[in-house]
């Protein structure tokens, strides 16, 4: 893989310690695209780990960048809030006319009462049921895979994978799958000149298509009788069968994101990781069982959400700040996951760790994240399967990251499979 980046993080570190900490603005979205960002937390973790951002592309906030303070928030939803009415949960505000409520993006109870409808779609019986599915496509998968030949991890491996369990879940036309990855894609993007979507009108033009097509499924599954997928469960669940189609699109683009972005982040991310940390990469080859501790390090490594945000609801202290009632606090998980003070020589990629499952990249309380153990799973098969093929698979190419300080992810990941 080319190495242009010791030049870059030394230049990025340089900026990041001669900006005045009153113009820090750890939110732009080029810091993630140019993977630059570290430094620029380390020092608020360092100097100001609460601290307030007075301007930017997206109003004033609060960056809350140390685990403990992190969790402090994330665990107390009476003050913090996610209401999509309030701002909902990403540092990018949408129109008041664009909001969409969806069962993360509100407080208790109805929060509750949404989520429990959903949630036996990941329970410990159906998780036993989908792993010998998920094996069956990792297979099939990796044997239709090039050998010596480049070819672009993201899209023939991350992508189809999470977006064959997407439609699983969904009970969506399998031939139609990649229609989910392209909605995902869509709704976490920011309109812009170049970009996938470049008005915000053409942005919400294809979500109503979105829309419009999953209403069809809707009415579908509520004239038939209760089944196990998403839209079955959300069609028959007193807690949202009477949503209105701004709410049901809202919790459409939660799930399909939950379960696109952030486990197709993490496959890809984890042979990025290897690929950097040789040494552990060669530990893994000689050892496979140390698959049930590397999955969750990825996920810390990766950190596929870099933030939540929330909105005070009243004033209150965290640090030595006060943080008034409305404005806008952003927890960083990305920051958190490398906090000395919590996890031990966090900056190191190790996959034997002894305590990998404490990082923040799951959230905490009331919002953690439904579908972790299936994320969790989806990557320990990934890499059971990949190991049973190849002893190498080679990062041949700096990977193209994502523009966005919310989804921290790839676009290309270019990579060849040597042996």
């Amino acid at each position: 893989m080319a190495d242009g980046s010791g030049r870059v993080a030394q230049d990025a570190r340089e900026r990041a310690y001669s900006t005045p900490l009153a113009d820090f603005n750890v939110g732009d979205p080029e810091l993630f695209l140019t993977n630059t960002h570290w430094p620029w937390f380390e020092r608020l973790r360092a100097e100001e780990p609460v601290h307030w951002c007075r301007d930017s592309e997206f109003g004033p906030y609060w960056s809350v960048t140390k685990y403990a303070d992190i969790m402090a928030v994330d665990t107390n939803h009476q003050v913090f809030s996610s209401e999509s009415a309030l701002g909902g949960i990403t540092i990018r505000d949408a129109a008041p006319e664009l909001r969409r409520a969806s069962f993360i993006s509100m407080d208790p109870p109805k929060h509750d009462a949404q989520r429990k409808t959903v949630s036996p779609i990941v329970s410990p019986s159906n998780l036993a049921n989908m792993e010998p599915i998920i094996r069956e496509r990792a297979a099939r998968i990796m044997d239709e895979l090039p050998i010596g030949e480049t070819f672009d991890w993201v899209d023939r491996v991350s992508v189809e994978l999470t977006t064959q369990m997407l439609a699983t879940l969904f009970d969506f036309p399998f031939e139609e799958r990649r229609k989910l990855t392209y909605w995902s894609d869509v709704a976490t993007t920011a309109p812009m000149p170049g970009a996938l979507v470049e008005t915000e009108d053409e942005k919400q033009a294809i979500l109503m298509g979105c829309l419009d097509y999953f209403v069809g499924l809707w009415n579908e599954r509520i004239n038939a009788p209760p089944a196990g997928d998403l839209i079955s469960m959300l069609a028959h669940g007193e807690a949202t069968r009477n949503m209105d189609r701004n709410e049901y699109l809202g919790n459409l683009i939660l799930l399909i994101i939950g379960g696109n972005d952030t486990t197709r982040n993490s496959i890809s991310g984890g042979l990025l990781a290897l690929n950097e940390n040789p040494d552990q990469y060669e530990k893994l080859r000689g050892n496979h069982d140390l698959i049930t501790s590397m999955v969750p390090e990825i996920v810390r490594w990766q950190t596929p959400l870099a933030h939540m945000r929330r909105t005070a609801t009243a004033d209150i202290q965290l640090r030595d700040k006060t943080i008034r009632q409305g404005d806008k606090v952003v927890m960083w998980y990305v920051s958190g996951n490398r906090d000395e003070e919590a996890i031990e020589t966090p900056n190191a990629f190790i996959i034997d760790r002894e305590r990998p499952r404490q990082h923040l990249s799951f959230g905490f309380g009331i919002h953690r994240c439904v579908g972790n153990r299936l994320a969790e799973m989806q990557l320990k098969i990934v890499w059971e399967e990949i190991l049973k093929r190849w002893s190498k698979i080679e990062v041949v190419e700096e990977p193209v990251r994502v523009r966005s300080s919310f989804v921290k992810g790839y676009e290309t990941l270019p990579v060849r499979i040597v042996g």
